[in-house]
């Protein structure tokens, strides 16, 4: 009997993921690749990945216990945490970014630090247009096109990245991200789109006798509001959740990828320059710094949680507590779960 034209796509959809994952997890282990070939004749240089794993270089010893050690912790938590892999699609990769000049692959997380890591990559990556990320518009760092994802590759060309790439992340104490990310998008005056696409749905759900104007602009969004969103089933029932609060497990996959550095917003400095060195680059160009004034910590973070009661706590700490085992944060001291 013949399989319909649906099935046969489906099928041939789930044997390209699975070639994806079988490929890369057969050649992780394998020996480390060439030593790639410089432009200058007779020279050869490290490619970022060989440079950290043999760790010889006296100005990255430093940084190598603390990468080490993170890398173990999240491999320990992989292993402890989930029970079953899936196949990776070409949807999981979407947020890798690709840097094919200089040997790297950087799942992109928003709110920690990744406009500024977008901007680096637009200089790494360019044709000389930019050369100090500063320059960039934070905007521009954003377009789609301006930087390649891993997902737009073959299957074949996938798996070679994936096997001979440094592939970093960055992460971030989780609620401290999910305060920053609903301080950005629902307080500032100018984000009118989160305003509408997302504020006037949480109202409309989730507060008691709102009057016409919170249902026409979405614009005075409360934290708690926020929150009986996130929690809600019918929220990821009926579309994916959006990047600025989605787990960084689903959106970088670290118990499927393996990520040869772990950088922390909390060590950004120190971590950015790890990756920088280990890229050839530092030096070349430097990381821009955050000028807010205002940045959220934990002391912040407390002040918004106040205003959510221990039912509520308890189901969003259960919603990120993936995030929080995977990258070693410790339960927040202001929760009454």
């Amino acid at each position: 009997m013949r399989m319909p034209r649906g099935g046969r796509l489906l099928l041939a959809t789930c044997l390209c993921s699975l070639l994806v994952l079988v490929r890369y997890f057969q050649t992780i282990t394998k020996e480390e690749p060439e030593i790639k070939k410089s432009s200058g004749p007779g020279k050869s240089r490290r490619s970022p990945l060989q440079t950290l794993y043999r760790g010889d270089q006296p100005e990255l010893l430093a940084a190598h216990g603390s990468l080490r050690e993170r890398r173990e912790l999240l491999e320990q938590a992989c292993l402890s945490h989930t029970r079953k892999r899936r196949v990776l699609s070409a949807e999981d990769l979407k947020h890798l970014i690709v840097d094919d000049k200089h040997g790297l692959l950087y799942c992109y997380v928003p709110k920690v630090a990744c406009t500024n890591w977008k901007r680096v990559f637009m200089v790494l990556t360019g044709d000389g247009r930019y050369t100090d990320p500063l320059a960039i518009p934070a905007n521009e760092a954003h377009v789609a096109g301006n930087l390649r994802t891993l997902s737009e590759f073959p299957v074949a060309e996938i798996n070679r990245r994936l096997r001979s790439y440094l592939k970093f992340i960055f992460v971030r104490e989780p609620f401290e991200r999910l305060v920053s990310a609903y301080r950005n998008k629902f307080t500032r005056s100018y984000n009118t789109a989160f305003h509408k696409r997302y504020g006037t749905k949480i109202i409309r759900r989730h507060r008691p006798d709102p009057d016409k104007r919170a249902l026409e602009n979405g614009s005075d969004v409360t934290f708690l509001e926020f929150v009986q969103y996130l929690v809600d089933p019918r929220t990821q029932r009926e579309e994916p959740l959006n990047e600025h609060w989605e787990r960084v497990h689903s959106l970088c996959h670290p118990c499927l990828i393996h990520y040869d550095v772990v950088g922390k917003y909390e060590s950004l400095e120190p971590d950015t320059q790890a990756v920088l060195r280990l890229a050839g680059v530092e030096g070349a160009i430097q990381f821009p710094t955050s000028g807010k004034s205002t940045r959220t910590d934990g002391n912040m973070a407390a002040r918004f949680f106040k205003h959510v009661g221990p039912f509520y706590q308890k189901k969003l700490f259960n919603m990120y507590r993936m995030d929080f085992l995977l990258f070693n944060y410790t339960t927040p001291e202001y929760l009454r779960t």
